[in-house]
């Protein structure tokens, strides 16, 4: 009894020995790290308070248009409030600017036609500074899986997206308004890269809709996109046989990265008498690779990306 009973108390002594040397140990660590954390939060905290204090000076210049807004419509209120954060945004991390917005018409009907990014995060900045400096809302078209998002339900009913058949989105385009689409969709944000590959496949609904709506289509892609938001490459093949099999959009994604965005909004394309839905839709897409020619490095480089932001921007390499 008694030979068994020391084996086991000079196993309890040598445990609670680690125990406390894994607690001094680590005490010992954020005591050194301490001072090193320290230095860097207390500027981080600073940085962050200045870039709050930016936003609500931003958002705060647009006080009087809001307060006109909510005074004719509580949710036209919000959307404008929303589009004011937004903007800031745009401009404060990204320095964000539009060439062409005043291509868009003040009235009546058109269909805008984007690239889609990892994270459409440059849609958002166009729906803002619409709605901001031309006081017109662009509707949108989303996937359907945006609409099974927890607490998600409400904010795509105010800012107006919806899954959007051929008929919805007519229905929209007569009743005079703007509406946005992404043709590629899920899959051109999560398996494209940084050469900007247009994969929109055989999808011609949208030509469909601009036709038996006749409403113009703009061609709409934004400089340095995917350097914002990216997808990492280890696993992209294989998930995106899971996403072709399943619809399910797992794929992980990093950045925010602070680069130069600047959106650019080509010319009008009018669908002709007679003209069919291939033809229409290959020609929208021959716009848009144009604007990626003309106006995007590829492949794109995160870094000099955000050299752009500090105003030494690179010039675009040269095609052969």
């Amino acid at each position: 009894m008694l030979n068994g009973t020391i084996p086991y108390l000079t196993y309890m002594y040598v445990w609670e020995s680690i125990d406390n040397l894994d607690i001094n140990y680590w005490k010992w660590v954020l005591w050194v790290l301490y001072p090193i954390v320290i230095s860097f939060l207390l500027p981080l905290v600073i940085l962050l308070f200045f870039y709050g204090m930016a936003l609500f000076l931003h958002v705060h210049n647009y006080r009087h248009r809001l307060r006109e807004a909510y005074s004719q419509d509580f949710w036209d209120g919000a959307r404008k409030t929303v589009s004011a954060f937004w903007d800031g945004q745009a401009r404060i991390w990204h320095g964000y600017e539009i060439e062409g917005l005043d291509k868009i018409p003040k009235e009546g009907p058109a269909l805008l036609i984007y690239y889609h990014g990892t994270i459409p995060i440059d849609f958002y900045y166009i729906i803002a500074r619409c709605m901001l400096e031309k006081n017109r809302h662009i509707r949108a078209v989303g996937d359907n899986f945006l609409f099974h998002i927890p607490g998600w339900r409400l904010l795509m009913e105010v800012m107006r997206v919806t899954p959007g058949t051929i008929q919805s989105c007519v229905n929209v385009l007569k009743g005079g308004h703007l509406l946005g689409i992404a043709p590629g969709g899920v899959r051109e944000a999560l398996f494209g890269d940084e050469y900007y590959p247009v994969m929109w496949g055989n999808r011609n609904g949208f030509a469909k809709v601009a036709i038996q709506a006749n409403v113009p289509i703009y061609p709409v892609f934004t400089k340095n996109l995917r350097e914002s938001f990216r997808t990492p490459r280890i696993g992209r093949s294989w998930l995106r046989r899971l996403y072709e099999k399943t619809r399910l959009p797992i794929v992980p994604i990093y950045g925010i990265f602070p680069v130069k965005m600047k959106t650019f909004i080509g010319d009008p394309i009018y669908p002709k008498e007679n003209m069919n839905p291939d033809e229409l839709a290959e020609q929208v897409k021959e716009s848009v690779q144009q604007l990626i020619n003309t106006h995007q490095r590829v492949p794109g480089n995160i870094l000099k990306a955000l050299i752009d932001r500090l105003g030494f921007e690179f010039s675009k390499p040269k095609q052969s």
